[in-house]
């Protein structure tokens, strides 16, 4: 099987990277990659966000399966692309991806389908701005204010603040943009990041996960893309998976399907595990950035067939799938100045390393690794349980130099610590 993967983070370098164990695989195409994928998969240069320039990459490499990464592709219709031209692909349509496009229409979907989720409100108009905000965070017995950017933003356009200055200036902000804001009630619990492949309303979880979304240790800072992760989750009974799936991710996928926008591809249900049970936070139409890279280190289930599976409308008869045993730890690490502006062009030593996988990067011509954006690496230590898992990838992590790097040093340390409690 030939199988084109569409990005270049480091959620791509580890989907290649599990797709070349897989023995039904025998070509990869990366496009556009980095300087870590153009070691494993033929690179080419392309605009993801064009469907006809997928295509006719896909057709011109034979590509068996597409496999496309991030979410701005999948909202604006490559996979509808891709599908007309009778390419396989694992992505959703663009009517499906809006679960992840539009967080109204996510909330939409849940209403409908009877799903558990924060209270909420659209504000589009700034003269609705601060009397919305009254019914929201503290005045309101809520332990916070949620401020959402409605669209997507790469995980950056969240702030949740006992600082009702601070709340109103982002949605100030976002409303003089031209975004509309989407108010929520705060979800109190531990959070949870759960993959499902889904194909109509067949569901196949993947382990869960939890991810870091503060720059800072301690969960101090402001929001990134995410700065680490760990699965499996030792806190989590295996049954509140269950729940999950049949409560709420089952449930949404049936809505969709009822709606004439069928999913099919990989849906990401982000929760909080609130007194009242498993509560959504938000979903996304694919694989997430860095639970991704954690969550397939334990896979021995092959990737390729899995994702194939689901592009064909076999998910149903796919194999149940296997995992290692242990634990899997990811820690991103970031430029200077990330979540803000990052510093760039830095050269980077120890990056051609096992379970460095690479996003914001680029080779020189002297064939120098250098810096290309915020999150600049995701390092990836398995073990035997969490505490082994986080010593291996922090050592690793000591043996790379990026000069004003950062990165958190306590991801998993709260599980590991037995602190995570329902």
């Amino acid at each position: 099987m030939r199988v084109l993967v569409i990005g270049s983070g480091a959620r791509e370098h580890a989907l290649l990277l599990a797709l070349r164990r897989d023995p039904q695989v025998d070509w990869l195409g990366v496009a556009p990659g980095n300087a870590g994928t153009a070691a494993i998969a033929e690179q080419h240069d392309l605009d993801i966000t064009s469907g006809a320039a997928v295509v006719a990459l896909a057709q011109k490499v034979e590509a068996d399966l597409v496999v496309v990464g991030p979410e701005v592709p999948l909202v604006l219709g490559v996979a509808d692309a891709l599908r007309a031209a009778g390419i396989a692909c694992f992505g959703p349509s663009k009517d499906a991806a809006r679960i992840e496009g539009s967080k109204a229409f996510a909330k939409d979907v849940m209403a409908a389908a009877g799903v558990r989720t924060a209270g909420s409100e659209i504000v589009d108009n700034p003269g609705h701005l601060d009397a919305a905000l009254d019914r929201f965070g503290p005045p309101a017995g809520q332990a916070a204010w949620v401020v959402k950017d409605d669209g997507l933003a790469a995980g950056k356009g969240v702030v949740v603040t006992t600082d009702r200055a601070a709340a109103r200036a982002h949605a100030a902000a976002l409303l003089d943009s031209g975004h509309p804001v989407l108010l929520e009630s705060f979800l109190d619990g531990p959070e949870v990041s759960l993959f499902c492949v889904v194909d109509g309303e067949t569901v196949v979880a993947l382990l869960p996960a939890q991810d870091f979304k503060r720059v800072g240790d301690n969960d101090t800072g402001p929001n990134t893309g995410g700065m680490g992760a760990y699965t499996p989750l030792p806190w989590l009974p295996a049954e509140t998976v269950t729940q999950i799936v049949d409560e709420i991710v089952k449930p949404v996928a049936a809505e969709l399907v009822s709606r004439g926008s069928s999913f099919s591809g990989l849906l990401y249900a982000g929760l909080a595990i609130t007194s009242a049970g498993p509560s959504v936070v938000e979903f996304n139409c694919r694989f997430g950035d860095p639970e991704t890279q954690a969550v397939l280190a334990l896979l021995e289930s092959p990737l390729g067939g899995l994702l194939n599976a689901a592009a064909t409308g076999t998910l149903a008869s796919f194999e149940e799938l296997r995992w290692k045993d242990g634990a899997a730890v990811t820690v991103v690490i970031a430029a200077e100045n990330y979540p803000g502006r990052p510093r760039t062009g830095d050269v980077i030593l120890g990056a051609e390393a096992d379970g460095v996988l690479h996003a914001g990067t680029a080779r020189r011509e002297d064939g120098a690794v250098v810096s290309t954006g915020g999150r600049v690496l995701s390092v990836v230590g398995t073990g035997t349980d969490l505490d082994s898992a986080r010593a291996a990838v922090y050592a690793r992590i000591g043996a790379i130099k990026l000069p004003g790097s950062h990165f958190r040093r306590d991801i998993g340390l709260a599980a590991a610590e037995g602190r995570i409690n329902l």
